[in-house]
């Protein structure tokens, strides 16, 4: 039995069609009908009932896609472990990362880290927060490095970077130095703020703003990035992390803006593993080592 046989069989069972799964495939029609008939030769059964123009799978065939498809992914796993060895890689170690950490902490330490491991292949996904438990757990991953801290008892996480929450406004074009402070009362009358762009302070937070500031009007903007470019465009103010702002800050394109409403308030970063193998083992070393450089 050949491996190309189960890939047209898996190829026409999704397409329903002979010439499209030749498309697919990029060979030719009596190409596909060859493989089919090969493969239910081999296997004794007939995979699909064939009309005119559609074909759809017999009962046999469904019940034999699913094998088709296992034996496909391991395959295929094992072509891209010899492509990794070929490249000198030792070892894969595959990550799922948020958008906000992937745009923040993650790319110094893991520039780092390769020059210290350039015999690990590095596997990258960016995931929402909310949805990297569930790739850890599946083990579709070996690490999440998340936003939102995991309850699961199945996982193991733990803080590897705390950062401060500030309030954020569009600059004003004056000196600092010798304009008058702006308050929070001020920014709330005249700009949306800006919400929900961080997993996991939001909802303490709304209920101290929603208590001081109950005429204040919100917006919901989730991702960090979006959120830095409607302040710079003048569209709101926000509570978000110093550290995805600290350019900005420095740029004078932002301006901090003192508020005793972030008193307290932490953006976390978590790390999230299912198991503590040596490499997740040594990834969290490296992460704590590097968490606040």
């Amino acid at each position: 039995m050949e491996f190309s046989w189960i890939n047209t069989f898996v190829t026409v069972a999704e397409q329903q069609n002979f010439r499209k799964a030749a498309e697919v495939l990029y060979i030719s029609q009596p190409s596909v009908t060859v493989h089919i008939k090969q493969l239910e030769k081999e296997l004794g059964i007939l995979l699909f009932n064939r009309t005119n123009k559609r074909v759809s799978l017999t009962e046999e065939g469904r019940c034999y896609l699913e094998t088709a498809r296992k034996l496909l992914k391991v395959y295929q796993e094992g072509g891209k472990k010899l492509h990794s060895m070929a490249q000198g890689y030792k070892s894969t170690f595959r990550m799922a990362i948020s958008p906000l950490i992937a745009d923040t902490i993650l790319p110094y330490v893991l520039k780092q880290y390769l020059l210290k491991h350039s015999n690990i292949e590095i596997s990258v996904i960016i995931l929402e927060s909310r949805d990297i438990e569930e790739v850890v757990i599946n083990e579709e991953v070996d690490i999440g490095l998340s936003c939102m801290q995991s309850f699961n008892p199945q996982l193991t996480n733990e803080i590897i970077y705390e950062d401060e929450v500030i309030l954020v406004a569009p600059h004003d074009g004056m000196d600092p130095e010798f304009a008058p402070p702006i308050t929070e009362e001020e920014l709330f009358n005249q700009y949306h703020l800006l919400t929900h762009n961080h997993p996991e302070y939001w909802e303490k937070l709304l209920k101290r703003i929603t208590y001081m500031h109950p005429s204040a009007k919100t917006m919901k903007v989730s991702q960090v990035h979006i959120t830095k470019r409607f302040i710079e465009e003048g569209l709101g103010v926000s509570f978000i992390p110093r550290s995805t702002v600290r350019r900005e800050l420095l740029e004078g394109r932002l301006l901090e803006v003192q508020s005793d409403l972030s008193t307290s308030l932490k953006a976390n970063t978590y790390a999230i593993v299912k198991y503590q193998h040596t490499l997740e083992k040594e990834f969290l070393r490296f992460l704590t080592y590097y968490r606040y450089i």
